[in-house]
């Protein structure tokens, strides 16, 4: 009776993983010639590992990933893509996020961009930061209605708060006016505070005509936020003639 009633006072105080553990030790004979530290030391581990997994599990399903399931083991470097290894490496260690600097990567439709982006955004997540992943016309979209219904500093909150956020289909299409100032006003917000990781099917070198150039006068100041900070990827073929979908070496959709 007692043993039951340690098991249930654990369960109700939510430490179900540590009720497991005593439960399986009750029944484990073997366990009889370890003494209290080791085998409270076990239980401890047990509960302490569960809450870890559960808030890793907690954080992939709050960012909204597109691919959940993307892994930076996973990346494939053999199928005629030029990728940086060793820097795609250096930043799912997450170093990147402790020191606020932002990731470009950069590439054609189905040159593996999104699934890139995923993989080190779950990384984020293993490393218990907050991240978010939004395509960047659903933001602006959200962002614009929001304007009009009293609700805007909420909703820029779930762009600016998280540690991480990625950023894709970046500037697909040009952006209008009203969507630069909300694009510079979430990225003021976040720069030297967080991190934030770019998909554009343009490199660097287009986004400065895809902010409107010279005639638009917030294009260096959103570009100011960016460029001076930014690991960047940019995934190209090493034959042309041979190029070879991502959405198909990953099997996505």
């Amino acid at each position: 009776m007692l043993k039951q009633a340690t098991i249930d006072k654990l369960i109700e105080m939510r430490l179900t993983s540590m009720a497991d553990g005593y439960r399986l030790q009750c029944d484990d004979s073997s366990m009889a010639g370890l003494s209290f530290d080791d085998r409270f030391g076990m239980l401890v581990d047990r509960q302490y590992d569960s809450r870890k997994s559960n808030t890793i599990k907690r954080l992939i399903k709050n960012a909204q990933f597109n691919e959940s399931s993307a892994c930076v083991a996973d990346i494939d470097y053999s199928h005629g893509q030029k990728l940086n290894k060793q820097l795609i490496q250096d930043l799912a260690s997450c170093e990147y996020i402790s020191t606020h600097h932002d990731v470009s990567i950069t590439g054609a439709t189905g040159s593996g961009k999104t699934y890139l982006a995923n993989a080190l955004g779950i990384e984020a997540c293993k490393h218990f930061y907050k991240t978010r992943y939004v395509r960047v016309p659903d933001m602006l979209l959200e962002l614009k209605v929001a304007r009009c219904n009293d609700t805007y500093n909420k909703v820029l909150d779930r762009y600016t708060k998280p540690t991480l956020l990625i950023l894709d289909e970046w500037l697909l299409i040009k952006p209008t006016h009203d969507d630069q100032v909300n694009l510079l006003e979430v990225l003021e917000r976040r720069y030297g505070r967080s991190s934030t990781i770019y998909c554009s099917q343009y490199t660097q070198d287009g986004w400065y005509e895809q902010l409107g150039g010279e005639d638009n006068t917030l294009t260096d100041a959103i570009l100011d936020r960016i460029i001076h900070n930014t690991y960047n990827i940019d995934i190209v073929p090493v034959d042309p003639t041979k190029d070879i979908s991502m959405r198909q070496v990953y099997g996505l959709r």
